[in-house]
């Protein structure tokens, strides 16, 4: 719930300072203060007055919460993409406030961290200086003498969609995602001494060699600049360094080894706290404290991406700020939410797309510790030189300390203003690379949206770093996880590699209230996500997760006779085997007939300890007791060294062979058979087997209580042919029904029907040529279909190109009609599901279960709709027109630029493997 702040909250550091000791009081005077003038986030905000000129609520003064976005307070009018209604659009805000008589005497200015676009500032009817051009940066105004310290002050702000300057709305208000209005990030007074530190720059090496610069306004040749490193709990780290100042010297530059540091790097975040001061013979005047850590990152040409000497590879995805309620006002628990999503999903970096986000975002990014990519907007368009210079500097001077950040984009996709490439380095020691995403530039290749072809050339003749900043693209289901296993295989051989970073983190969706809350994705601009706007899971989030698990456990199957040693490898970059813990544990399974699903655990324990370094592979060895073939999964699960899952690896331990109850108590009654109405009717026990004698296919099923709908199968997918023949007839206890087809391929069905036991369906083909899918289909009413209970790989659909990343196990989930990236009830319920052992079907009528004998079995439930927003077929593949499919292979999924063809072996067109025909038996339980 948004929490709204009155003015004596945001001064309680007033009367703080009445009831402190003095002591105290002093060392409080010598820090930067704060006195925040709207909310802290999006959640904790404060109420001033606002008028809009055009769209919802236009026309009179109300009062709206700030920070937000004003179209996420009922407010303006949304757009995305380019300002096609209402670009004049604006905001006039007011807000009265008091200031107190210890500011008297210091420096004042008003800080806003970002507001967009344009934003003129008024104190007390006087301009705080000129208008402030561009969306999403920090910017500031000294008003020490605009303030009445002795009473009210007004507060007026002008915020305008559209900038004077037509490059800032090229660069920012025509750019594939939403344009947003209004001051969404927080205003606060910060308040310093005369004499005090405006900003520092850091460059601290892994090596412990620490390079400042310090910037001082109204420094004598009284004054020295002081610094001293500690840990986070306060305690020193080294001596303290100092250095003189010269009388109007705008820059001192301090240096130390700092010795025994611990550098930083994603996989271990070191942090440290810098204190610097200024002062003289009197006693300190100002000190501030700046979190950072020691790291070198470098750009090795023909080579690869270096941090602290060792070769990187960026497991990242680009990500926006935004959530669904609030525009791009966050919070630090998003960003919080955010950071950890990416880490349980393996990935080590992220690329801000396409513009600088929230200050907290890139302090959790330090703290759990992420690479980041921090960007200067220009989507397709740049800015134009002079002001593109102030707003590179107000982006390096924020976030030059930063160990997370390693690189600086300048622009995006064509948005480069070259003029400003030098002007990084203006602000920043560290010199950190600057890159074009999309194109080659200073020794680097971040082509985005290559397909596999591209890929493989630049294997064999790339020159360059190789690192797409945008690939994968993940329109709806497709890309992301569909088709990366084979990218990511490819792309590792590439001499050059350092990674890539997916298209995108989450559905840029708006709950728009014009639209009572409605979340709007753009048609096909938006649901580009691994998660949804509420960072709902889609499937592709467990199969990154696999895929760039640093420990990769390479054993497909788990042996009849197995002596519990895997084959793992170390894919971390710093971190050895030793500090991750593995655990494993034996499990039955429930059974289809079992309503508790969690099965029984008959085992358990701790895997042996492994000494293996980064790149290095080895044996892991589990100490499993002898009977484990009495279970019937494997897990295995790896935690770093903060106790976070790395993944859980799954085995079945036995064949899907027997998984039901061959007889029943019940005694069997007499078997018979008529035909009547154009139907062969088979009688067994309670049940009643209709099937059609035109074509031999099951039609329905009658129980004692009920009838089951499903018909018109088996069907050979891909395949036509005609019935030839019925042949039916006794052998023995058992009823046969072997209809005879005629056509290509050949296909060879058989029915027994066996007093006391499921109907066993054995079936055999030999597909030809190159297909989408193969196997058999059946028919039942979607209408009908209330869920899905089933021991496989699960709980989310797969593809042939995304098989990774789901756990064997027995699952169960409800009808639900979702369209991946349009809705988000997920795990959705239509798709393919691998590894069957076993499905029942749940349904209005009479619930039924079908076993499989392969492991290797895929089951079709429905068909997925295509996505409205849809505008090719690329994420819509092939799908069989039945509603319930035993499928031998299935169809692969592409992204939203590449069909699935473009997108790698794993991508491509089935073929039979060999000539024999495939034979398969299912056992169909309607009991």
């Amino acid at each position: 719930m948004m929490k709204k702040y009155n003015r004596i909250q945001l001064t309680a550091v007033l009367v703080l300072c009445l009831v402190i000791p003095f002591t105290v009081l002093k060392t409080v005077a010598q820090e930067t203060r704060y006195q925040y003038l709207s909310g802290t986030d999006k959640d904790h905000t404060v109420d001033w007055d606002f008028y809009i000129n055009t769209g919802q609520k236009s026309g009179s003064w109300s009062k709206i919460a700030v920070p937000s976005n004003w179209e996420q307070q009922g407010f303006g009018t949304y757009n995305y993409y380019k300002d096609t209604q209402n670009p004049e659009e604006q905001g006039k805000y007011k807000y009265h406030f008091k200031t107190a008589s210890w500011a008297r005497g210091k420096n004042v200015f008003i800080v806003f961290e970002a507001s967009m676009t344009e934003t003129e500032v008024k104190i007390n009817g006087q301009l705080a200086g000129p208008i402030h051009q561009g969306g999403f940066y920090r910017f500031k105004y000294d008003v020490t003498n605009l303030l009445n310290y002795n009473g009210d002050n007004l507060l007026e702000v002008t915020v305008s969609k559209r900038s004077a300057n037509e490059s800032v709305n090229q660069a920012e208000r025509k750019a594939d995602f939403w344009l947003f209005g209004g001051i969404f990030r927080p205003v606060y007074l910060e308040v310093v001494p005369d004499t005090y530190i405006d900003r520092i720059a850091i460059n601290a090496k892994a090596n412990g060699v620490l390079t400042l610069d310090v910037f001082a306004n109204n420094a004598n040749n009284n004054n020295k600049i002081t610094a001293q490193v500690q840990k986070l709990n306060g305690q020193p780290v080294g001596l303290p360094f100092s250095a003189k100042v010269q009388a109007g010297q705008q820059k001192v530059t301090l240096q130390q080894q700092i010795n025994n540091i611990l550098p930083w790097n994603p996989e271990a975040p070191n942090l440290y706290n810098l204190v610097v001061s200024i002062g003289d013979n009197k006693g300190v005047s100002h000190r501030i404290k700046q979190r950072f850590g020691f790291r070198t990152a470098e750009l090795r040409q023909h080579d690869g991406f270096y941090v602290n000497g060792k070769k990187v590879i960026f497991k990242g995805v680009c990500r926006h700020s935004e959530w669904p309620e609030s525009g791009r006002a966050l919070s630090k628990d998003i960003s919080l939410l955010d950071v950890r999503l990416m880490k349980a999903m393996n990935m080590n970096a992220v690329r801000m797309s396409h513009y600088p986000p929230d200050q907290h975002f890139l302090d959790v990014c330090d703290s759990l510790g992420l690479f980041v990519l921090d960007e200067l907007t220009g989507w397709q368009a740049k800015y134009d030189t002079e002001v593109g210079k102030k707003l590179v500097k107000e982006l390096v001077v924020r976030d030059v300390n930063h160990p997370s950040i390693v690189i600086w984009d300048n622009g995006n996709e064509g948005g480069f203003n070259t003029d400003l490439d030098t002007e990084y380095a203006k602000y920043d020691p560290q010199q950190r690379l600057v890159i074009h995403p999309w194109e080659k530039f200073n020794g680097t290749d971040t082509k985005h949206y290559p397909d596999y072809n591209y890929v493989e050339n630049s294997v064999l003749y790339g020159k360059e770093v190789f690192f797409p900043t945008e690939f994968m693209h993940g329109l709806q289901d497709g890309g992301h996880g569909a088709g990366l296993d084979d990218f990511w295989n490819l792309m590792m051989k590439h001499p050059h590699t350092a990674g890539g970073f997916l298209w995108s983190f989450h559905d840029e969706g708006v709950a728009r209230t014009d639209r009572n809350g409605k979340i709007d994705i753009q048609g096909n601009a938006a649901p580009d996500g691994i998660l949804g706007p509420h960072r709902e899971k889609e499937g592709s989030f467990y199969t990154i997760k696999e895929i760039w698990s640093p420990v990769v456990i390479e054993n497909k199957y788990i042996p009849e006779k197995f002596d519990g040693r895997l084959t793992i490898e170390n894919r971390y970059t710093y971190t050895n085997l030793s500090e991750c813990a593995f655990t494993w544990k034996l499990v039955t399974l429930a059974r289809p007939y079992e309503t508790d699903l969690k099965g029984r655990i008959n085992a358990s324990g701790n895997a042996g300890h492994i000494n293996l370094e980064p790149g290095a592979r080895g044996f892991l060895q589990l100490n499993l007791p002898a009977d484990i073939q009495k279970s019937d999964v494997l897990y295995v699960t790896a935690v770093d060294q903060f106790n976070k899952e790395i993944f859980t690896w799954s085995w079945p331990l036995k064949l899907p062979i027997n998984k039901f109850k061959s007889s029943t108590n019940k005694a069997a009654s007499k078997t018979e058979s008529i035909e009547q109405n154009g139907s062969l009717v088979v009688k067994i026990d309670d049940l009643s087997y209709y099937f059609d004698i035109q074509t031999g296919y099951l039609q329905k099923v009658n129980t004692a209580k009920s009838e089951v709908s499903i018909s018109n199968g088996p069907v050979l997918v891909n395949a036509k042919y005609t019935l030839k023949k019925l042949n039916h007839y006794f052998s023995g206890d058992d009823y046969i029904i072997e209809p005879a087809y005629e056509g290509e391929p050949q296909f060879h069905v058989k029915w027994t029907l066996s007093p006391g036991k499921p109907a066993k369906l054995d079936y055999s083909y030999s597909p030809k040529g190159e297909f989408d899918f193969s196997g058999i289909e059946f028919n039942y009413p979607e209408e009908k279909i209330t869920g899905m209970k089933w021991e496989g790989r699960g709980p989310y659909r797969v593809w042939k190109n995304r098989l990774k990343g789901q756990q064997f196990g027995v699952w169960h989930k409800g009808y639900n009609n979702t369209v991946t990236g349009e809705s988000w009830n997920y795990p959705e319920f239509k798709g393919y599901h691998s590894n069957i052992y076993w499905v029942t079907v749940e349904n209005k009528q009479h619930p039924f279960t079908v076993y499989s004998e392969d492991e290797q079995m895929f089951f079709q439930m429905l068909k997925p709709e295509k996505a409205t927003g849809s505008s090719n077929e690329y994420t819509s593949p092939p799908f069989p027109e039945g509603t319930l499919g035993f499928l031998n292979s299935i169809s692969a999924i592409g992204t939203k630029f590449q069909p699935a063809d473009k997108l790698g072996p794993q991508s491509q067109k089935n073929v039979p493997l060999n000539y024999s025909p495939i034979k398969e038996t299912l056992w169909f339980d309607f009991r």
